[in-house]
């Protein structure tokens, strides 16, 4: 793996886990007007439409053919674009204001969950120190989640559905990520933008369905007006740029090296809390330490264990995750 390849992969991955990671203190301003699944499709509407339009600069009309993908384009599409957008943002907004901070240090445990999913569907038992990573980041997830009160594990009645629905989102986001690795003769670009179109027609149709249905608040230009500022940076970093940049970074450094950088998330989010006068308790510090500890050394053992040729492979085509 040459050196600038690394570099600019490193920093790709930067720049997306840190976006996101400033997303959620920014979305829950935003939900205070707006309902989790129109803030969704709407953001995800305008990121369809940037790189739809940068995709036939780049390479024409001919790049928007499925060549026989389309399912799975609209599978993972509606992973990324439907699952985890419309959950995590319901979580969250279900949550109330700890549900920056559960969302946050949900979205680092997405090693773990991607190491899960292989062990499951492809027979690939990790190795007992990464379930030993497992563990302590599952440890630190708790102490977030309960802030030190382990009383509350009983009475999660008000509370298992949101964090359920955050969990399910990032895995629909673990497996997204994993797709791409379907279309390594596809550039980033043509790979983000179809699965984008696709998904947020899932979206579109299932708001429409809700709205129909079930009395879905629909946005009115008020809303909208006062919500534009957030609109606009979620639109922009979390979105088309966070999106490429993450695609791109991880096709560069591949996921066992790439996927290290979602710990960013976290410590982003508390930073951004921290600055903006929010109170952090030192079970919550501890918890985020204990989970980016767990997912470090992890990346590792990973690495110390691997051969340097292995290392240039794609890890989620071996046979058994080191």
């Amino acid at each position: 793996m040459k050196k600038n390849q690394v570099l600019i992969g490193a920093l790709l991955c930067l720049t997306a886990s840190i976006s996101w990671g400033a997303m959620f203190p920014v979305a829950e301003r935003a939900l205070i007007y707006i309902d989790p699944f129109y803030f969704s499709f709407l953001r995800y509407l305008a990121v369809s439409m940037i790189l739809g339009i940068l995709l036939l600069i780049k390479e024409g009309t001919k790049s928007f053919r499925l060549e026989g993908k389309g399912k799975n384009l609209l599978f993972f599409g509606t992973m990324a674009f439907t699952v985890y957008n419309f959950l995590i943002f319901l979580g969250q907004d279900l949550l109330g204001h700890n549900g920056v901070i559960i969302a946050s240090i949900m979205e680092s445990l997405m090693p773990m969950i991607s190491i899960m999913i292989m062990w499951v569907f492809k027979n690939a038992r990790p190795m007992k120190y990464t379930i030993a990573s497992m563990f302590i980041a599952l440890i630190g997830a708790i102490l977030v989640i309960t802030n030190g009160n382990l009383s509350f594990l009983f009475l999660l009645k008000d509370s298992i559905m949101p964090i359920l629905f955050i969990l399910i989102g990032v895995i629909g986001w673990v497996i997204y990520t994993m797709g791409g690795n379907q279309f390594n003769g596809w550039s980033t670009l043509r790979y983000s933008t179809l699965t984008c179109i696709l998904g947020t027609t899932v979206s579109a149709i299932i708001t429409f369905i809700a709205t129909t249905l079930m009395g879905l608040p629909v946005p009115t230009a008020e809303v909208i007006e006062s919500i534009y500022g957030e609109m606009i940076f979620m639109i922009i970093f979390p979105g088309a740029i966070a999106l490429l940049s993450w695609n791109l970074g991880i096709k560069l450094l591949t996921p066992i090296n790439g996927i290290l950088f979602i710990n960013f998330v976290p410590i982003t989010t508390l930073a951004i809390v921290f600055i903006q006068g929010g109170s952090l308790t030192s079970f919550e510090l501890l918890g985020t330490f204990l989970v980016i500890y767990a997912l470090i050394q992890n990346n590792y053992y990973q690495r110390k264990n691997l051969p340097s040729h292995v290392e240039e492979l794609n890890p989620m085509k071996e046979k058994r995750i080191s």
